[in-house]
């Protein structure tokens, strides 16, 4: 899912394509343009994953929510389908950009690093909620400790496998101690819909910025725009105070 020459999180982008259920029937043009305001590019739907491990969400706009099907639990959510799929033996989690040294992971390396468990909430923009999520992961210090990054550093850019998806946090907000690089939901390992085998857990900020599939790091000098601050949402996510909400 990566292509030889990755765009900046300023680059264009190509008009999201008509967004069809899981049954065949194409949403309307004007649900899908409510949609896309939404943050929603494409939307893959399976009733077992949709119903997935939730406690409890609130409903979308009824203008969405008539169109869709929805579930009771996480609604799974994609900018370039299929989802990416993982091979342990192959995958591998790079940090690069302004550190002392850069390094590459491999994923049983990852799981050899300091782990630590928490259990927080999860909010998506578009209105709804999961509550007590169950997340085991590495926390970024410990993450970054081999890598070192330099004092010029001001924030990170995630990368996924799913092309063209790139989100930032600045240094301090990297170190809130709740954010971490997960990769065990619920004491198994992320599943591929929720974004096996690594996924940025973020928890006082809104679903979008904790980026999926995620495989690589860069160190930068300046913070930029990432694939839904493009498309107007707020570089900022926190819940309850940004995206007008």
């Amino acid at each position: 899912m990566s292509s030889s020459q990755e765009p900046g999180p300023g680059a264009a982008r190509e008009t999201p394509r008509e967004v069809t259920l899981d049954e065949g029937r194409p949403i309307g043009r004007r649900v899908f343009l409510g949609t896309v305001g939404l943050g929603i590019t494409s939307l893959l739907w399976g009733q077992a994953a949709i119903d997935l491990l939730s406690k409890s969400t609130s409903a979308l706009p009824q203008g969405v929510r008539s169109a869709i099907p929805f579930g009771q639990g996480w609604r799974i959510y994609a900018v370039n389908p299929p989802f990416p799929t993982f091979d342990r033996a192959s995958w591998t989690f790079t940090i690069e950009g302004l550190v002392e040294k850069p390094i590459t992971y491999t994923y049983d390396q990852l799981l050899a690093l300091p782990a630590a468990d928490q259990t927080t909430d999860f909010h998506c923009v578009t209105g709804w909620s999961v509550d007590d999520v169950v997340w085991k992961g590495v926390r970024l210090d410990d993450l970054l400790a081999e890598a070192k990054p330099l004092a010029s550093a001001k924030g990170m850019e995630f990368w996924s496998m799913e092309e063209e998806y790139v989100d930032t946090l600045t240094l301090d907000q990297a170190a809130m101690p709740d954010v971490m690089l997960a990769y065990e939901m619920y004491g198994q390992p992320i599943p591929r819909e929720h974004g096996a085998p690594t996924r940025m857990v973020i928890p006082k900020m809104y679903g979008y910025k904790g980026t999926k599939w995620c495989n690589r790091i860069k160190l930068v000098d300046r913070i930029e725009d990432g694939y839904w601050e493009v498309r107007g949402y707020d570089r900022d996510a926190w819940v309850g105070d940004s995206n007008g909400l």
